[in-house]
């Protein structure tokens, strides 16, 4: 069957004039736009001079209306041919009519409707006040086997449990489009024509946004697919109680009526067969919830999201009971329904103690088995738990997070603490080292199942309520880690020998010290202390540690003597100051000299954190944020710098001057801060530094001046790791002892400016003073020489000065002026004047010793100028060959 052209275009004008959007439609059964791109239709309407380029009779086409603004707010409700055949629009009329929606429906029925050619019915309505939605799907249903596709029988053999819908009511709307009359022959599949049965384009109903709401929830009342419950709504069943007892809720479910239970709410409109409509209980509106549908499983449905339920969720009584009288809370729904006198709850069986203590030493052993049962009279074995732990029930989640922050608040959680970052505790590692752990999911439920017995009541196979041991849910434990703060001791550092609190009290017991929030976890064990220092003991630790332990070290001189031993001392002392501390260089001439010795001093005393030098500034952050995080250890080394390395760094620079250090953890979306409270020492040979590091750092410097000085020997303590590993915890006494015996005589001082370090060094160099070491921070000049930056613009502005005097200078011409003493490129090239520029206005202002570059800018040649200032307090500077 065909149509001729002028038909064509006489319905095209049809549809134009009722202000509807017309589009072509390919004849080849996919029912597919027959243009370019349809997407521009959707918001401009095609015209008459489309229509009839499209229509002119050179192919077969089908017409379509597209929906929605374009078409002057058209909505197209759609009732497939299986709906039609199984009577769902005369259910629907129906329902429409009883809940006084009837006239409405009337207009939709007899305004313009079509049928399909596969007998499904098409209806039009007119939307008013408010847009119309985008297509939607209001009912279906799963598909008869009789009615499956081969591909869908495929489809159910590769993945049995999968669902095969069939459609039955669905809009077109906003972005939608739909097939008209007079469509025929091939653009359908089945090759029959759209027809239309009454009215047209022109008798389209206008019907109110809000009505058509009621309508399209009336037809979704009708949709036959299964609705998973949601235990919120119909608490999932429950094995039967043993003797026939019924649960507060089962007995409600059995007993209450659903008029009773939505009075107020709903009033029942009409009933279809087991099915009950439900509208407001004021009249107003039309239908919004059934009850019935499932006669297996009586269950509330509401369509409207204007009441206390939610849209299109199964209600049991019991849940529905329990969400209009009680928030929902099906606990304490069941509780009142019980005071009322529903059900017949049997005695729990309790959680009962054991006979012999256990210790759960991690996660994976808190719920063996008990290697034997004790019964109960009637012969049912009791569950056992640890003694002396808390008992906690987590059968309801909120309650159980509740329960372990007031177990925290309590302080019954023993070895737990907190950082900035969340609850942590500290342990030992393969090495023996304290490491500070950081507390995942999995880490806090494994220490919960040693420290708190948890457990939840569950039925057993009879229906008798039991308390049985269960580790607090992964969810759980990440709430608790997801809090801004905890209810726990704070950890502020990890200590390995005894320290001086800030008071000046001695810190000497092992464990957490709630004054400090310092962790004392030995490297050593502590040695019993006298109450007071004497004379005769500050004379033996001096006798240990300097006549004996030091006493073979090839230093340079009594500064780096000097040196080592405060940063020896820094350790004990760094609870008691604030600020930062340098870092110490341990450099020497060649290899074997005892650097590695003198690192070792520390590892046996303290513990420490030795790590390689890292390639560039990002590794280095990356290293200094893993040992500030996770280790424990007071002292970090970077160990075995290439030879003649110059440290310079700008993470450097920071990590030496600033108390604090932050950055991003590895695997965190979250910055933290941490105390920067560790020693930090590097080794190598012939090490130098940059300008900006050389104040940083104290220099403790080894020169055996001999060949082959490893082969060195008759030493005052023989082989020196030996005698650590016996008298380690010697040496630690007798440094605490010199720190002891200089608070007894009040802590005497030697003021020093020392920049950011000027408190930790005016105490150091007071403290080596009481103790009789001379030479501390005496090498300032030698300090000076380790400096290559420093020599070489000291020994380039002394050359400009004593060649140029104070006269202004063109940057080219001092290079060409003093080629030899220029400083060089990185290639050992002469820098441009542009580039010798940039680094004198870097340097404006700083004193190389005692001189320093001024610019001076020359208004008449337009460029900047530079001469070389001499400080007042020194003389003419000459410079020595």
């Amino acid at each position: 069957m065909t149509d001729a052209p002028n038909d064509l275009r006489a319905f095209a004008h049809e549809y134009h004039d009722a202000g509807l959007c017309v589009l072509p439609i390919k004849a080849d059964g996919s029912k597919g736009p027959d243009v370019r791109s349809w997407t521009p239709y959707k918001v401009t309407r095609s015209t008459p001079a489309e229509h009839a380029a499209w229509f002119d009779g050179s192919r077969l086409r089908g017409m379509a209306v597209v929906y929605g603004a374009v078409s002057g707010g058209v909505e197209m409700l759609e009732f497939e041919g299986t709906a039609i055949a199984e009577g769902l629009l005369d259910d629907v009329t129906e329902i429409m009519t009883a809940s006084g929606l009837g006239e409405e429906w009337q207009a939709i029925l007899t305004g313009w409707a079509s049928e399909s050619p596969s007998g499904g019915r098409h209806f039009r309505v007119r939307v008013e006040g408010a847009p119309v939605r985008g297509n939607t799907k209001l009912a279906s249903r799963l598909a008869r086997p009789e009615e499956y596709t081969p591909e869908e029988k495929q489809r159910l053999a590769e993945k049995p449990g999968s669902r095969i819908v069939r459609v039955q009511i669905e809009t077109r709307g906003e972005g939608g489009y739909g097939l008209v009359e007079p469509s025929c022959g091939t653009v359908h599949a089945t090759g029959r024509p759209y027809l239309r049965l009454s009215g047209g384009p022109s008798t389209i109903p206008t019907i109110a946004a809000t009505v058509m709401d009621s309508i399209h929830e009336i037809c979704r009342m009708v949709d036959d697919l299964p609705k998973a419950e949601v235990p919120k709504a119909a608490p999932r069943q429950m094995p039967p109680l043993p003797e026939g007892g019924l649960r507060p809720g089962e007995d409600y479910e059995r007993r209450a009526d659903w008029q009773e239970i939505l009075d107020g709410i709903f009033r029942p409109v009409i009933t279809r067969g087991s099915t009950t409509y439900w509208g407001w209980a004021d009249g107003q509106g039309g239908v919004k919830a059934t009850t019935g549908r499932d006669p297996a499983a009586d269950r509330l449905f509401v369509f409207t999201t204007s009441s206390e339920f939610a849209s299109e969720v199964p209600y049991s009584k019991f849940g529905a009971y329990a969400l209009l009288n009680h928030g929902g809370s099906h606990k304490a729904a069941a509780a009142e329904l019980r005071r009322r006198g529903f059900g017949s709850e049997p005695t729990r069986r309790r959680l009962n103690v054991a006979s012999s203590p256990q210790h759960f030493t991690d996660g994976s052993s808190a719920l063996d088995a008990a290697p034997e049962h004790e019964e109960t009279p009637d012969g049912i074995p009791h569950l056992r738990a640890v003694p002396d732990k808390p008992e906690l029930d987590i059968t309801n989640e909120a309650d159980g997070i509740d329960g372990i922050l007031a177990l925290m608040a309590a302080g019954r959680l023993p070895d737990l603490y907190k950082r900035s970052s969340g609850p942590c505790w500290v342990y030992r590692d393969d090495n023996d080292d304290p490491v500070v752990q950081q507390l995942g999911t999995d880490n806090l439920r494994a220490y919960l199942a040693d420290h708190v017995t948890t457990y939840t009541v569950k039925r057993d196979q009879d229906g008798v309520p039991t308390e049985e041991r269960e580790l607090l849910m992964p969810k759980s434990c990440g709430t608790i880690l997801g809090r801004k703060d905890w209810a726990l001791p704070p950890l502020r550092g990890v200590v390995t020998s005894p320290v001086i609190r800030p008071d000046g009290t001695l810190l000497k017991d092992p464990g957490y010290d709630q004054s400090t929030g310092l962790y004392l976890e030995p490297r050593v064990p502590v040695r019993r202390l006298q109450p007071t220092v004497t004379t005769e003991s500050l004379q033996k630790a001096k006798d240990i540690v300097l006549a004996q332990v030091l006493a073979d070290f090839p230093f340079v001189s009594a500064s780096d003597r000097a040196h080592y031993l405060a940063s020896l001392l820094t350790p004990i002392l760094r609870p008691y100051f604030h600020g930062p501390t340098p870092m110490f260089v341990i450099t020497a001439t060649s290899p074997g000299s005892g650097k590695s010795l003198l690192k070792d001093i520390f590892k046996y005393a303290y513990g420490i954190a030795d790590t390689a030098w890292p390639e560039n500034d990002t590794e280095l952050r990356k290293s200094i944020t893993t040992q500030l995080y996770t280790t424990g250890q007071p002292v970090v080394v970077f160990d075995n710098l290439p030879n003649g390395h110059v440290l310079k760094s700008s993470v450097l620079s920071a990590l030496l001057t600033n108390e604090h250090w932050g950055d991003r953890i590895l695997g965190a979306t979250g910055k933290v801060t941490m105390r920067n409270d560790r020693l930090w020492l590097v080794t190598g040979n012939s090490l130098r530094t940059s300008a900006d590091n050389g104040r940083r750092v104290f220099w403790v410097r080894l020169d055996p001046d001999c060949p082959d000085p490893d082969q060195r020997d008759g030493f005052t303590i023989g082989d020196l790791r030996p005698w650590l590993r016996a008298n380690a915890s010697t040496l630690v006494a007798a440094l605490v002892t010199f720190v002891r015996a200089w608070l007894a005589a009040d802590a005497p001082l030697v003021r020093i400016r020392k920049g950011d370090y000027s408190e930790w060094a005016s105490m150091m160099a007071g403290l080596l003073g009481f103790l009789g070491v001379d030479g501390f921070n005496a090498d300032q000049d030698k300090a000076r020489d380790q400096d290559d930056e420093l020599q070489e613009w000291t020994a380039f502005l002394e050359m400009w000065r004593e060649r140029f005097n104070d006269q202004p200078m063109q940057v080219g011409t001092v290079i060409t002026g003093l080629p030899e003493h220029v400083p060089r490129l990185r290639d050992g090239e002469l820098p441009s004047a542009k580039q010798l520029g940039h680094w004198l206005k870097a340097r404006e202002g700083r004193y190389f010793g005692t001189h320093r570059v001024v610019r001076m800018y020359d208004a008449h040649r337009k460029q900047n100028l530079w001469r070389v200032d001499l400080h007042a307090s020194q003389g003419a500077g000459t410079h020595d060959a």
